[in-house]
């Protein structure tokens, strides 16, 4: 079953930019499309971004418009999250996932899958 492994977490200062990684162990992405979403503590996990497919440009949730981009190294096999302007309201765990190119344009996490284990990541202000 392939695994996706997310690293880059850590603590920041507000403005700050970090790159997230998810390295996949085989090529999932070659048959989908890789996203991610988050989870603060006491809250449900939300969308943050999913990659384009064919014409569309990548999703994003509003609160990252802007500042967050989703990008891929397919040598590697690796999905990056490049956030820019980092917030306080940024802190969460961060989920790599994928979802298939049919579902392209739900940002439902039950439309997504199969997920990392995540990365933490603290924005203090």
């Amino acid at each position: 079953q392939v695994q996706l492994v997310e690293s880059g977490g850590g603590f920041v200062q507000a403005g700050d930019s970090v790159r997230l990684s998810c390295a996949a162990s085989g090529r999932i992405f070659d048959d989908s499309l890789p996203g991610w979403f988050r989870q603060a503590p006491g809250k449900e996990r939300e969308f943050v971004a999913v990659e384009g497919w064919r014409d569309s440009s990548p999703l994003y949730a509003d609160s990252v418009k802007g500042r967050f981009t989703i990008s891929r190294d397919d040598a590697k096999n690796t999905v990056y999250l490049q956030m820019n302007s980092l917030k306080p309201e940024d802190t969460a765990l961060y989920f790599c996932t994928t979802t298939s190119f049919s579902t392209f344009g739900s940002t439902a996490a039950r439309g997504f899958g199969p997920w990392g284990q995540g990365t933490q990541f603290i924005v203090s202000s």
